[in-house]
């Protein structure tokens, strides 16, 4: 019974479909020179492609809306022509900053050469503040076009606000000098009424013979009954009504006072902000790619499996038998 068991151990040794493993160490020992040269080759193109691969570096800068005093001109202007509130001024200023960016984001990267610039908001789930990069092939021109990129839209949406003023005050100037020449129009004819109406009550009084007052209480006086005072009274009522001011309602003034406030108004571009820094563009540290030690190590393993497939193959094909 034992002399069987041991047969057949031994020839389950011997399966050919078994894998020695010492032997196979053995195979790839006697091949590491093969092996060797293959790492070496595939560590050499590595090395070149590392050479001729294009860096990528990213900056990184943080924006948020820009403080009250970064656009005072403007805020101040538009509270004049509109009374608009500043916390709504800061939010549609910064949201045209974003839309802008995004623009030339899309811009760039539809160039022929490709640019890769993104605005992101940093706090998921809040709309601010915003995260912007920009990936150039080195890190001080990453961090220096970044920078060139924000003032490139901060003054293109300084300009836009500025023109944006000029037509609100150009709109708002015509409204108003629009609606004062209605109310002085209405006013004047409202004094030519009564110079009318008036004269009309002394004509009637001097043809009734009345020259005094026949009344107690001038509240009492109507148009019809207006006569009743005098013709002595209404004569001097028709001299001093036609040098009279005019009469204006309360809002009149007002409408002037902003008038005179939207003249004063001279925005200046130069000292609008549409954004505030919460971090400055980032000198970056790291490089995105090429990953240089990584891809040195996969070279490595790459050229260690490829030199260990062949010493195998090679080994395999001199072994092999066809069956009979």
């Amino acid at each position: 019974m034992t002399h069987n068991d041991n047969n057949t151990v031994s020839n389950g040794s011997k399966n050919p479909e078994q894998i020695d493993l010492l032997d196979l160490i053995f195979q790839l020992w006697r091949g590491k020179w093969t092996i060797a040269l293959c790492m070496v080759l595939t560590l050499a193109i590595a090395a070149v492609l590392l050479t001729v691969t294009k860096e990528k570096w990213t900056s990184t800068a943080v924006i948020t809306m820009p403080d009250a005093g970064q656009i005072t001109g403007y805020t101040s202007a538009m509270s004049v022509l509109n009374g608009a509130d500043i916390n709504d001024i800061q939010q549609r200023v910064i949201g045209r900053f974003s839309a802008a960016f995004s623009a030339l984001s899309e811009t760039l990267e539809n160039q022929v050469n490709p640019e890769k610039l993104t605005i992101d908001p940093a706090v998921k789930g809040q709309a601010l503040p915003l995260k912007v990069t920009y990936q150039g092939d080195s890190a001080e021109n990453a961090q220096k076009t970044l920078a060139q990129y924000i003032q490139q839209v901060d003054e293109q949406i300084a300009d836009e606000l500025n023109q944006d003023l000029t037509v609100n005050m150009k709109s708002r100037t015509d409204e108003l000098v629009a609606l004062l020449s209605t109310q002085e129009k209405v006013a004047q004819e409202q004094k030519e009424l009564r110079l009318k109406q008036i004269s009309q009550a002394l004509k009637v009084a001097q043809e009734s013979q009345v020259k005094t007052p026949q009344v107690q209480q001038t509240q009492d006086v109507s148009q019809d009954t207006m006569f009743l005072l005098g013709s002595e009274a209404l004569e001097s009522m028709v001299k001093n009504e036609s040098m009279r001011p005019l009469v204006f309602p309360e809002n009149y003034y007002q409408m002037r006072k902003n008038l005179l406030d939207i003249a004063r108004l001279k925005p200046d571009p130069t000292n609008m902000h549409s954004y505030r820094y919460v971090m400055k563009p980032t000198l970056p540290v790291w490089r995105d790619s090429p990953k240089r030690a990584l891809t040195l190590i996969l070279a490595v393993l790459l050229g260690a499996i490829l030199g260990s497939g062949i010493v195998l193959t090679r080994n395999a094909l001199r072994h092999y038998q066809p069956k009979a």
